[in-house]
């Protein structure tokens, strides 16, 4: 599903990012990826979505070579992605639904039903009945859970997420962590980025090790 060959990523300056890491994911699979601030964490999630390119070695999601896939056909990758970063990034001057709908619009999706996947993915985050709220309105655990109900919201096969619980308190962390357990429960392959090794470790994951770019571990 995930794989990566001798993948390497340096940016402008020489700074090594990723050097020569290479691990598979299976499809179905729950996997923590951790590693000290600066490990490469944040670039090997971007790397899966196409947001960097490596400087050299092989990215295959689902058997697609992304390496160097063409601009144009970037948004076909991510439809079946979906992608949760540190910050939520929601819009603030739109409500609740129309921040999770909007991957929907931007695919041209029919709005009656893109109404009902909305109102899916808000009740799969425990955010039923809120979609009229602005998000300011929302606690920090709130707004995250936003974000993930816009990244689910058209059913990705992948959920990626860079520190998804890095600005939340121990409580709502552990909420977070038990709403990624449930989706990979359902089918889809979620791969997570945490600096607290022991926020899913009761879930049992696959762990994927980074130290300063390099691989440390990749063990079921």
């Amino acid at each position: 599903m995930i794989v990566f060959e001798e993948v390497v990523k340096r940016y402008p300056g020489g700074y090594t990012a990723l050097a020569g890491v290479s691990f598979e994911i299976p499809a179905g699979e729950l996997t923590v990826l951790s590693g000290h601030s600066g490990a490469g964490k944040s670039t090997l999630l971007k790397l899966i979505a196409a947001i960097e390119r490596p400087t050299s070695g092989t990215v295959r999601i689902s058997g697609q070579d992304v390496s160097g896939l063409r601009r144009r056909a970037i948004p076909y990758l991510r439809r079946s992605l979906g992608l949760v970063l540190q910050e939520s990034r929601l819009l603030y001057d739109r409500n609740v639904f129309d921040n999770v709908m909007l991957p929907l619009v931007i695919t041209g999706h029919p709005p009656r039903d893109a109404a009902k996947r909305v109102a899916a993915a808000l009740d799969r985050v425990g955010l039923a009945g809120r979609e009229r709220e602005m998000p300011a309105g929302l606690s920090g655990g709130e707004q995250q859970r936003v974000a993930i109900a816009r990244a689910i919201v058209n059913r990705p096969s992948i959920l990626i997420a860079d520190e998804p619980t890095a600005h939340l308190d121990t409580a709502y962390a552990a909420e977070i962590a038990t709403l990624f357990k449930s989706f990979n429960a359902a089918g889809v392959t979620v791969l997570v980025s945490t600096h607290d090794d022991r926020l899913f470790a009761r879930h049992q994951p696959r762990r994927i090790v980074l130290g300063k770019g390099l691989l440390i571990e990749a063990a079921a």
